[in-house]
């Protein structure tokens, strides 16, 4: 009883902390790295993020989270994070180098 009582409170402490560690745009960034290429450089016919003036990249996740821009799949990526999670990760990217 008292090993599944500490189990479960560990279990509560990470779960806890999880939000705030996947809060950051680096972290939230990552799905990025999926279709934009190492370093988000881009990838055949897609399109770099790295270096994209934050505004820019906010408005372009904010549009394609309203449907206003099509896509194949960036739509439903998008509608995944809040605008504060897009804006996190519009500051990641931009602030990375060429």
């Amino acid at each position: 009883m008292i090993l599944y009582r500490a189990a479960l409170a560990a279990a509560l402490v990470l779960v806890g902390a999880a939000p705030t560690m996947a809060q950051t745009g680096q972290a939230m960034a990552q799905t990025c790295y999926v279709c934009h290429g190492p370093g988000v450089k881009g990838a055949g016919q897609i399109v770099g993020l790295v270096g994209l003036p934050k505004d820019h990249l906010v408005r372009q996740m904010a549009d394609f989270k309203a449907d206003k821009r099509p896509g194949t799949i960036m739509n439903r990526i998008a509608k995944g994070y809040t605008d504060e999670q897009l804006a996190l990760i519009a500051e990641y990217l931009a602030a990375l180098k060429k």
